[in-house]
């Protein structure tokens, strides 16, 4: 799309702001009904339409190959038949969750015959600011529809033609449903000054959630005049202690790490007992390189896997999304806790172990969105969480932590009755 001037940018994006704002009033009144027939008929689009999306996201990798994308970034932008079926089935599961507006949180009567309720309401207007992933249009779109939320979207310009499309089914959906339309809009630009204007709209917006890289997350941070709704990194840890199955162990290191390398739920880091492994460890390694990992070990671990590369500080710090994986020996749960205190990004970390007060201890006291026990860190999803789907993992603690789905898509407001009563001087 053509780059447009700053001052007619300006007023398109206000225009969009106000229509956002007009839908947003429409849709917090909207019945769940009319809700769940949006999202139906936008899956079933998705499905008729199958076939433009893959040729309009064929175009996108073709333009994404030629910029030189990493092998991480391509796969998070390319869609299959498979993945656009994922898609239309996470609006059904979406349609099929319960209505989370107008939900009665508490109720409580006062002394004065006072009658108070918390009630669920919509956030109002969300803006969503995300890259190379256009299964984020659907999900995203999807998920603040349900909650009644009115969104607008500004995805990557990689891939500016599969978001494009999926957009389209959606809003076909909306218009078959007899929503506002404007409920669901893209930005008119892949400009990215129109991302500057757009954290500026505080009056039309009422929280940016961004979902991509570290630089776009900090310039969102940085320049957002909207509360924003976010993790920075997915540094998500998995320590075998010392009583962990060897079986399971290799098995959930090589899900966590190479199911798919580029996710934020991917292990980047793997601790494990000192006193276990010999045992422990050797399998686990082998399993990993097999598949294509590459090893970064402390000392110990260079020493005992030839094949390992010696880590440096940097990487205990560092998100791969690759087939990289740094490993470190520890003393045990103490030391375990504190090296992911440290360096992890409070996204989700793991503990293998047979060991049911060792991982009551873990569970516990690791300071994470998500934290698991005998189950891989790939599980850091919505979907999987039985949410439909999510716009993202917050690992932020005010408002919503972990993945953020509906419910977290609401604020609430409180409603009190009365008969007359006044408060007295």
């Amino acid at each position: 799309m053509a780059t447009v001037r700053l001052p007619d940018l300006e007023a398109q994006m206000h225009r969009l702001g106000r229509a956002a704002r007009e839908a947003a009033r429409a849709m917090a009144a909207a019945p769940r009904s009319a809700k769940d027939r949006a999202l139906e008929a936008g899956a079933r689009a998705l499905r008729e339409r199958c076939g433009e999306i893959l040729e309009a996201n064929a175009r996108d990798m073709a333009a994404a190959r030629d910029k030189g994308l990493s092998g991480a970034m391509l796969d998070r932008l390319e869609l299959d038949p498979r993945r656009v079926e994922a898609m239309a089935a996470g609006l059904e599961a979406i349609a099929g969750l319960e209505d989370p507006v107008g939900t009665e949180l508490a109720r409580w009567r006062r002394p004065n015959g006072l009658d108070i309720a918390r009630v669920r309401v919509p956030l109002g207007v969300v803006g969503i600011i995300y890259e190379s992933r256009p299964n984020v249009t659907a999900d995203a779109g999807a998920l603040c529809l349900k909650a009644g939320n009115a969104a607008i979207l500004r995805g990557g310009s990689e891939s500016f033609h599969s978001s494009r499309l999926i957009l389209d089914c959606l809003r076909q959906g909306i218009t078959e449903a007899g929503l506002p339309e404007a409920a669901l809009q893209s930005l008119p630009t892949t400009d990215r000054a129109a991302v500057g204007i757009m954290l500026g709209m505080h009056e039309h917006i009422d929280v940016i959630v961004p979902r991509g890289g570290r630089s776009l997350i900090e310039r969102v941070y940085a320049e957002s005049r909207i509360p924003v709704l976010a993790h920075l990194d997915g540094l998500c840890h998995l320590y075998l202690h010392e009583a962990a199955d060897p079986a399971m162990a290799v098995e959930i290191a090589l899900n966590a790490k190479m199911r798919r390398t580029g996710i934020c739920g991917a292990a980047e880091t793997l601790l494990c007992d000192r006193v276990a492994a010999e045992r422990l460890l050797p399998p686990v390694l082998d399993a990993l390189i097999a598949a294509g990992c590459e090893i970064r070990g402390d000392e110990e671990v260079c020493r005992m896997e030839p094949r390992a590369v010696p880590a440096t500080e940097e990487d205990w710090r560092t998100e791969y999304l690759d087939a990289i994986l740094s490993v470190r020996l520890v003393g045990g749960l103490e030391e375990a806790i504190a090296h992911i205190d440290a360096y992890g990004s409070h996204h989700t970390d793991s503990i293998v172990t047979e060991d049911r007060a060792a991982a009551e201890a873990f569970l516990a006291r690791v300071d994470s969105a998500i934290v698991m026990h005998n189950a891989s860190t790939q599980f850091a999803d919505g979907g999987e969480f039985g949410m439909g789907a999510e716009i993202g993992i917050s690992t932020g603690r005010l408002h919503a932590r972990g993945p953020v789905g509906v419910e977290q898509l609401t604020t609430f407001k409180y409603l009190v009755r009365g008969t007359g009563q006044t408060r007295p001087k």
